[in-house]
């Protein structure tokens, strides 16, 4: 939808899927598992043995999940997508502050910023609300929407030169700023986090946001993902 939406990795388990696989055995192994790690399957293995053990059948052991941790950075995200991310508090968020990085607003309103790399508005099409209303954002709605940033963000740089503190003036900004932030989440959290906000009702924005989150999944632990892709993605069960 918008090619600015970004999800990137800045840090991760090695291994996540043999780490789960040695959580897993020590549980009911009388030995200290580090002690056969030159025994341990590899990760495609350990994935797949997690998988039958541990999440197969809607067994729903998902304690072992809690060890590999994945940091992801957000970026360019309007401000409504990541207040529905951070109501969830089983994971970790650093999130962009407008007390401090009021400069772009500045930048927009001395024409050196494009107005739409810090403010997000839907494109041009047909769009329906949640209960199925449907309707049209007009390619001159959308003109005067954009006008209206525009002016918002003169108004912000009026009140800056006036002397206000940049907490105070970007409460006259519109409210789909774009924001970036940073998230730290184990392997559980991640899925907590796919379940609840990867359904098919959800914001357009933050469905976007889902699937760019679930294809770093994929990546990070293949055969867990297959898993999940096959048994919960977007079929809205309870999170774990």
């Amino acid at each position: 939808m918008d090619e600015r939406f970004t999800v990137e990795v800045i840090s991760q388990s090695l291994n996540p899927q043999q780490i789960i696989y040695a959580a897993m055995h020590q549980d009911y192994a009388e030995e200290l598992v580090w002690d056969q790690r030159d025994q341990w399957p590899d990760e495609q293995n350990s994935g797949e043995l997690v998988v039958k053990n541990l999440l197969q059948g809607n067994r729903g052991h998902y304690g072992p999940f809690e060890h590999p941790q994945i940091v992801l950075n957000f970026g360019y995200f309007p401000h409504s997508t990541m207040q529905q991310m951070r109501t969830h508090r089983n994971v970790s968020f650093d999130v962009q502050s407008f007390r401090y990085t009021g400069q772009r607003i500045l930048e927009v309103a001395e024409g050196k910023q494009d107005l739409e790399d810090v403010f997000y508005l839907r494109p041009v099409g047909s769009y329906s609300d949640r209960q199925g209303k449907k309707y049209d954002y007009t390619a001159e709605q959308r003109q005067q929407d954009l006008d209206w940033c525009q002016q918002a963000c003169q108004r912000y740089a009026e009140r800056v030169g006036q002397g206000l503190a940049e907490e105070h003036a970007r409460g006259l900004i519109p409210f789909d700023v774009r924001q970036h932030w940073v998230m730290s989440a184990n392997a559980r959290s991640l899925m907590h986090l796919l379940d609840i906000r990867g359904k098919f009702d959800v914001q357009i924005e933050t469905r976007i946001m889902t699937e760019l989150m679930f294809t770093q999944f994929q990546q990070w632990m293949p055969e867990v993902a297959s898993w999940y892709e096959k048994t919960r993605w977007r079929k809205g069960p309870l999170a774990p």
